[in-house]
C-alpha cells in the first residue's frame, strides 16, 4: 500500500458572488489560486462542486412576491385557493406563501401531520396517541387541532408554524383557514382550485387530484417562465426558492449542465486535467434529533459533467474479509483484497460482494459531501474541491 490518505474535501473561498458575475472565471481562478497557495497539485477526475446559490445569484435569479402572485392569478383565477403540503420553512416557503396570497382572495392551507415531507413536525407521536388519533388519513381542522393539542413549536426554530403561517397570508388581505390531512384530494371539499407545494412527492400528488377533477397546478409550475422580467426555472418553478429579502426569492439556478460542462472545459485548457464539476444544492441526509431530511431541493444536483454519471461501483472489504478471504491475515489479506478490486471493472460483481455498499447516485453523494462541507453559514467556502473519490484500496 504506497498510499495513506483517500478521500480529501476542501472548501475553497471566494469573494461574493454577485448578480452578472463571470462565476466559471471566478470559480476556476479561485480553485487555482488555492491549489497554488497549499501547493496542490490537480488529478484527472477530481471533482469542482459549486454550491447551486452562487450559480442563481450571478444568473440573477430573483423574483418578487408581486411577481409571484401575478403569476398565481394568471393560472389559478385569484380567487379561492387549496394549498396543499408545503413544507414548514420561513428559509424555504414564507416569503413563497406571502407572494402566493397576494395572487388569492382566499386560501386554505392543508398541512401534513405529524410533520411536512422533510421532517418538521407540528405534532409528535406522542401527541396523536395522547388524543387516540391513529388512523392519519383523518382529517382535522383547525378549530379541532387547536382545542385538541393547542400551540406547538418547532423543536429548533421554535416557531409556531400555524399560527406563523396563517398571520402571513391574512397579512396580505388574503382570508385563510387551515386543516389538517394527509389524503390530497381532502383538499376539494373546499375548493376545486389547487396548488400542491410537495416536493418529492409533487408528481403523485397532481395525478391523484387530476383524477379527482381537479383544476391543478404544482409548485414547479409557478414561474417556470418569467413574469414580468423575472428570474425563473423552466423545470423546477418555486421549488429550490430560498428566502432573498421579505418581498424577493432566489429561485433555483437554470442551465446547470452547460454551466458545469463550461467550468469543465476551463479547467482542461487551464490544466490539462479532465475535471469532473457539479452543482449541488441540498445534501440527501437526515438529522437524528430533530428528525429532518435536509433535502428540500427538488434534487441534490441540478446539473453535471458526464464522468458523474451512475452509481459507485464498489466492493464491500468487510465481506470479503469474512468470507472470501476468512482464512487469511495481514499483508497476505492485504494483497488478495486489492488483487480482487483491481479485477472488479473486468466482471459483474455478485451482490454479496455489493452488499452494504450504497446504490445511490453518485450526484447524490458527491453533492451531499459538498453540502456538509461547505455548510449554510459564514464558512464563505461555495466552491469545493473534492480529490481521490474516485480512488480505491488498490489505487497507486
Amino acid at each position: 500500500m504506497s498510499r495513506f490518505i483517500g478521500t480529501v474535501a476542501r472548501g475553497i473561498r471566494t469573494k461574493i458572488i454577485k448578480s452578472g458575475d463571470d462565476l466559471p472565471e471566478i470559480v476556476l481562478n479561485s480553485v487555482m489560486d488555492a491549489v497554488s497557495s497549499e501547493n496542490i497539485p490537480l488529478h484527472d477526475k477530481d471533482i469542482i462542486g459549486v454550491t447551486e446559490a452562487v450559480v442563481a445569484r450571478a444568473q440573477g435569479n430573483y423574483a418578487t412576491t408581486e411577481q409571484i402572485g401575478k403569476d398565481i392569478k394568471a393560472k389559478l383565477g385569484g380567487g379561492h385557493i387549496g394549498l396543499i403540503h408545503p413544507i414548514l420553512s420561513r428559509n424555504r416557503f414564507s416569503v413563497c406563501l406571502k407572494g402566493i396570497a397576494k395572487g388569492a382572495k382566499k386560501i386554505t392551507l392543508m398541512l401534513s401531520y405529524p410533520a411536512d415531507e422533510v421532517g418538521n413536525h407540528i405534532l409528535s407521536f406522542e401527541q396523536l396517541d395522547k388524543a387516540g388519533i391513529y388512523d392519519y388519513s383523518k382529517l382535522i381542522t383547525e378549530e379541532e387541532y387547536t382545542k385538541t393539542f393547542g400551540k406547538n413549536y418547532h423543536p429548533f426554530t421554535h416557531v409556531d408554524y400555524v399560527e406563523y403561517y396563517h398571520d402571513l397570508i391574512e397579512a396580505e388581505g388574503c382570508e385563510c383557514e387551515i386543516i389538517f390531512s394527509n389524503v390530497p384530494t381532502d383538499i376539494l371539499k373546499y375548493t376545486n382550485n389547487v396548488l400542491a407545494c410537495d416536493i418529492h412527492s409533487r408528481v403523485r400528488t397532481k395525478k391523484a387530484l387530476e383524477r379527482a377533477g381537479a383544476n391543478v397546478l404544482s409548485i414547479a409550475d409557478i414561474l417556470n417562465s418569467p413574469v414580468d422580467g423575472s428570474g425563473y426555472n423552466e423545470d423546477f418553478g418555486l421549488l429550490g426558492a430560498n428566502k432573498s429579502t421579505e418581498d424577493k426569492v432566489k429561485l433555483f439556478p437554470r442551465q446547470s449542465f452547460e454551466f458545469a460542462k463550461e467550468l469543465q472545459k476551463k479547467f482542461m485548457e487551464r490544466t490539462g486535467k479532465k475535471i469532473e464539476v457539479l452543482v449541488y444544492g441540498d445534501g440527501a441526509f437526515k438529522d437524528s434529533i430533530g428528525q429532518i431530511w435536509e433535502l428540500a431541493d427538488p434534487v441534490v444536483s441540478p446539473g453535471y459533467t458526464d464522468g458523474l454519471e451512475g452509481v459507485p461501483n464498489e466492493l464491500k472489504l468487510k465481506y470479503l474479509a469474512d468470507n472470501d478471504f476468512k482464512d487469511l491475515k495481514g499483508d497476505d489479506l492485504n494483497k488478495a483484497i486489492i488483487e480482487k478490486i483491481k479485477q472488479k471493472d473486468e466482471q459483474e460483481l455478485s451482490e454479496n460482494n455489493r452488499l452494504g455498499t450504497t446504490p445511490r447516485k453518485l450526484t447524490d453523494l458527491i453533492g451531499s459531501l459538498c453540502d456538509l462541507t461547505s455548510g449554510s453559514g459564514d464558512k464563505g467556502t461555495p466552491i469545493i474541491l473534492i480529490q481521490g473519490y474516485f480512488d480505491n484500496l488498490a489505487s497507486e
